[in-house]
């Protein structure tokens, strides 16, 4: 029997680690299309044919591209795990709460994982985020909805901030007593805990001191990207006539469209309805037609692969070009790495002050950090580590499996008698 499943349940990807009494964890490998990997895709695609199928992960990727344009392609829908205002998807002419998406996500994760997941764990250790992304987001909501996805494990669910679970991995490392920061850019949400390390071999070797979130992370740095470049040729701050007045296209739509968890749901009857109207009453037609393109042709998945692209060249180059085609649209864009990083320094302003704020709750100054563990993709953006070198200085960094540490980690912890003090 395994004695603990460690679950990162990310926004972008979701990790899976096995601990047995006595033994390191170790991660769940997918064979996925193209290449075996511990990472897997946390997206959706539903297609219809004498029926409604749904694939997971990576698999769904191969879905949507074998036939986009009949497919519904969901991504990031964790982000709407504590919003009150989200209540289903339509997908299909069917509703799909968040539990039902959660579902069938698992289900298809536990299905591609080769029989690793066919033992039942005796504790299941769930990633949290310490902050929810969203407007005003409701813990409580989340924990509901949780608990209906993972109810189908049948074994104890524990729910520890993900920076925790990053920091318990982390500490294996240290040979060394210290304080130790830990920050975890994700998807949807940037997370920091403060955890003491003592030495090795005592009987609690992490005591965790405090923790703060955001809900700001790659996901919002990608919005940055859609905002510059895509969205004002899809008619951004344009105007349609109502009557015998000139009124500005409601913001709504564009908020909606570079966000990954709610732009393949903009494909719903409703919404193109109102957005062909608007394209009969634009002032610019053209540019309504062009998102009503991208929507129909169900080309999110192609526009985030684009951003995913430019964001990853800019980590290692100055320079960089964003390329999207489809329906039609081609947008080309020399983009610097400081012009990327001035879209994005009002972010970088709150995720520091949200460092500051574990800090305070920790009851800890930055001269009492002795390391600073780096976890999460975004970590790997210059400007965020940039944040943490000027601060902490470049020899307190470390870094690595920036998406798989989280998983250990919790795994580790599922194997600790008082995991209780661990949960949030």
């Amino acid at each position: 029997m395994t004695d603990a499943l460690g679950l990162d349940f990310g926004t972008t990807n979701s990790v899976v680690a096995l601990a047995g009494e006595g033994r390191e964890p170790r991660l769940v490998e997918f064979a996925a299309p193209g290449e075996t990997s511990a990472v897997f895709r946390s997206a959706l695609c539903f297609w219809e044919d004498a029926g409604v199928h749904v694939e997971a992960g990576p698999w769904a990727i191969a879905e949507y591209l074998e036939y986009p344009e009949g497919s519904r392609f969901i991504q990031s829908f964790k982000s709407v795990a504590a919003s009150a205002t989200f209540e289903h998807a339509s997908i299909f002419d069917k509703r799909y709460r968040f539990e039902d998406l959660g579902r069938r996500f698992l289900d298809k994760l536990v299905a591609h994982a080769g029989g690793a997941l066919d033992d039942r764990p005796r504790r299941v250790v769930i990633g949290r985020p310490v902050e929810y992304a969203g407007g005003r987001p409701d813990p409580a909501l989340a924990r509901q909805r949780y608990d209906a996805m993972f109810s189908g494990f049948g074994a104890e669910l524990h729910y520890i901030y993900e920076p925790l679970g990053a920091a318990y991995s982390y500490a294996t490392r240290l040979t060394d007593p210290a304080t130790i920061l830990v920050a975890d850019f994700g998807g949807g949400t940037s997370d920091f805990s403060v955890v003491r390390v003592g030495p090795p071999g005592t009987a609690r070797r992490c005591t965790p001191l405090g923790h703060a979130g955001i809900g700001i992370a790659g996901d919002r740095f990608d919005y940055r990207i859609v905002d510059r470049l895509v969205l004002p040729i899809l008619g951004k701050g344009g105007t349609y006539r109502s009557f015998d007045k000139i009124l500005e296209i409601p913001r709504g739509y564009f908020t909606d469209f570079a966000d990954w968890s709610r732009l393949a749901l903009m494909r719903n009857r409703r919404t193109m309805e109102a957005l062909h109207k608007l394209h009969r009453t634009a002032t610019d037609p053209q540019a309504i037609g062009r998102m009503i393109a991208i929507i129909e042709h169900e080309l999110g998945y192609p526009l985030y692969d684009a951003v995913g692209r430019l964001k990853r060249a800019l980590s290692t180059g100055d320079n960089a070009r964003f390329e999207f085609a489809g329906a039609g649209i081609e947008i080309e864009a020399a983009v610097k790495r400081t012009e990327f990083e001035s879209w994005i320094a009002d972010d970088l302003v709150r995720i520091e002050a949200t460092v500051d704020r574990a800090l305070a709750v920790a009851g800890v100054t930055e001269q009492e950090i002795d390391r600073v563990f780096l976890t999460g993709g975004s970590s790997l953006i210059p400007a965020v580590r940039a944040l943490f070198v000027a601060r902490f200085g470049d020899a307190t960094i470390g870094s690595g499996g920036e998406l798989t540490s989280i998983a250990q980690g919790l795994a580790l912890i599922g194997q600790e008698d008082d995991i209780a003090a661990w949960s949030a």
